[in-house]
């Protein structure tokens, strides 16, 4: 799949991104090595601080309403009058039509496993009773085999750099949003950004992880609405459980042609024969992936 083909991709040659350092190998000699570079980002919505995040910074208007969106601060319909951002100062303004206050809200915020501090708000956990996931969609064998090929070997900052997580959205077999970052709750964080600020459904969607299957992990796709959720990683056992709670698909341990699934597991198609011990090839896309 040609890189062009994305919606929206990482630029891995972004002079931004990264940078280069100097430092001594295992047998003592001189090595210069490519770093991500990480920065902190204020962000407010409206006249209110939300939160500060560590961040590559490359697409900073996504991740700004994605977090928002996934904190339930902008809900479907709510219009985004002006995003403000000033890179000198590190910090994004997005502003609303209508007037927010979410000073109780942000007493509620509990820390996550996320790399670098991700949250979550209890009133975003309570909704989990009220959840239901489209059930009609699935996700075949072939379109999993064929969607873990592409994402391991397509360009990224990973390659270039390492330290980063990625996020894909697909629909099927094809790649439509992939999306890096320092921590994995910050990749998601932009594609539903996107994925709101553009109009994009989740309900015949597929999100890919590089990252752990933990509960923030599935508290945010499942408030993307999308039913199915892979990873190459493990899980954790909250995680599972919030999955089983809405019934989303949750896909671990993708590898090849191997992986294993945890929750939702009706809506796999298996169109596909795993030949005795096929593995895909040796890991030098995501390995150390949570560095």
């Amino acid at each position: 799949m040609a890189a062009d083909e994305f919606l929206i991709m990482p630029d891995p040659k972004d002079p931004r991104l990264t940078e280069r350092v100097t430092g001594t190998d295992h047998d003592g000699k001189r090595v210069e090595m490519s770093v991500t570079v990480e920065r902190p980002l204020t962000l407010f919505l409206n006249g209110q601080e939300i939160v500060t995040m560590m961040s590559i910074c490359d697409y900073p208007e996504y991740m700004a309403i994605g977090y928002l969106v996934n904190q339930n601060m902008l809900l479907p319909g709510d219009e985004i009058t002006g995003i403000d951002y000033e890179e000198d100062i590190s910090t994004i303004v997005v502003r609303t039509a209508h007037k927010t206050n979410f000073e109780e809200k942000l007493k509620k915020k509990t820390l996550t496993s996320g790399c670098a501090q991700g949250t979550v708000f209890g009133d975003v956990m309570e909704k989990f009773e009220d959840v239901t996931l489209p059930v009609g969609t699935v996700i075949k064998t072939s379109w999993l085999n064929g969607l873990t090929k592409k994402i391991n070997t397509q360009p990224s900052l990973y390659l270039e750099a390492g330290a980063i997580h990625g996020c894909v959205l697909a629909q099927q077999d094809r790649l439509l949003l992939y999306m890096e970052d320092v921590g994995r709750h910050n990749a998601i964080d932009k594609v539903a950004g996107y994925m709101f600020k553009h109009g994009i459904g989740g309900a015949d969607k597929i999100f890919y992880t590089t990252g752990r299957l933990t509960s923030e992990m599935v508290i945010k796709t499942v408030q993307m609405g999308i039913p199915i959720l892979v990873s190459r990683s493990g899980f954790t056992a909250w995680g599972v459980d919030l999955a089983r709670q809405v019934g989303l698909t949750l896909i671990g341990r993708a590898r090849g042609k191997r992986f294993v699934v945890l929750s939702g597991a009706e809506r796999i198609v298996y169109d596909t024969e795993n030949e005795a011990g096929e593995e895909e090839p040796a890991d030098v896309h995501r390995k150390g992936a949570a560095q």
